[in-house]
């Protein structure tokens, strides 16, 4: 069993910064994805980053050069560090792996961050 738990989200004003964490359980975390997204109010849930087990990282393009994911195999944790944030991060942010090549998915219970303008 994977489980999930974010942490870090709060309200920020504009131009500011958070850093998202994500503590895993389970097997298979230094080998497989690990992925933040997030779901603003009346949107769909989107990808924001994706961190692979070699440590090469994809970004959304709303947030490529302000958002940097990482992870720490040891402490089986993912972050997301978001700097100059804007109102339209907005949004309950969401940490995601999958496991059995896609079979499985698992999901965090997302964390609020909202952004003030």
């Amino acid at each position: 069993q994977v489980q999930l738990v974010e942490s870090g989200g709060g309200l920020v004003q504009a131009g500011g910064s958070l850093r998202l964490s994500c503590a895993a359980s389970g097997s298979g975390f230094s080998i497989n994805a690990m992925d933040w997204y997030r779901q603003g109010p009346g949107k769909q849930r989107d990808l924001v980053a994706t961190i692979g087990s070699s440590g090469t990282s994809i970004y959304a393009d709303s947030v490529t050069g302000r958002f940097t994911i990482s992870r720490d195999d040891a402490k089986k944790t993912v972050y997301l560090q978001m700097n100059s944030l804007k109102p339209e991060d907005t949004a309950v942010y969401y940490c995601h792996t999958k496991r059995n090549g896609g079979v499985r998915h698992y999901w965090g219970q997302g964390t609020q961050v909202t952004v003030s303008s």
